[in-house]
């Protein structure tokens, strides 16, 4: 998928903002600014958090966060600002797209 596609700029979400028990294909873990955001975009790609990835948003905590997300056969536990790292887009979105 190419990030000048209009199409995918469409679909394209935080993992925080998928709708629970959506799955997504994660195209980006995106770092914010500062040496902590580069740890925690290297931390997510070390479990699993990887562009192609299959991803599931499997519940949110009372008050939003923790989030409960599974990436392949995982289960993790994040916090939303670690989730918004994560750029996703639904599979039935990805689907509608076409070639």
């Amino acid at each position: 998928m190419r990030p000048t596609d209009p199409t995918a700029a469409d679909v394209t979400l935080g993992l925080e903002e998928l709708p629970l028990h959506t799955e997504a294909r994660i195209l980006a873990v995106e770092a914010r600014r500062g040496r902590e955001a580069v740890d925690l975009a290297e931390r997510l790609a070390e479990i699993g958090f990887l562009p192609g990835e299959r991803v599931r948003l499997l519940a949110r905590a009372l008050f939003g966060e923790p989030l409960a997300v599974r990436v392949g056969s995982d289960t993790f536990a994040l916090r939303r600002s670690e989730a918004a790292c994560v750029r996703v887009v639904p599979v039935a979105a990805a689907g509608r797209r076409g070639p």
